[in-house]
């Protein structure tokens, strides 16, 4: 896993319903069932520490060089959020194993 810490944000700028802009940022990529995923954070919530972080999960296409961020398939959504929530374990596990899916020690 890469030190997010040392990058530049890849954010991208979506709009909703009513034409609002708002922009997320892409933390990482991974594949599962042949499609690729992308992890965003809500920029807004990440920098409010009142606010609980809002992260979503959203498949990608790519059209000739433009990724495209789509809604995941909702019937894969248990299976995706079990990948991202050992992802984030493993990136900002405090070594303090009670919430933890497994035991700190096995990771090293």
């Amino acid at each position: 896993m890469e030190d997010i810490n040392n990058e530049e944000l890849d954010l991208v700028t979506f709009s909703d319903e009513e034409g609002n802009e708002f922009q997320m940022e892409v933390w990482d990529y991974f594949e599962h069932e042949d499609q690729e995923y992308a992890i965003l954070f809500d920029l807004e919530t990440e920098n409010d520490p009142d606010a609980e972080t809002e992260v979503y999960i959203m498949k990608v296409s790519v059209e000739g060089e433009d990724e495209i961020f789509l809604p995941a398939d909702e019937d894969k959504m248990d299976e995706l959020t079990a990948i991202v929530e050992g992802m984030l374990d493993e990136v900002f596990c405090d070594e303090d194993c009670a919430n933890c899916a497994e035991d700190c020690e096995d990771r090293k």
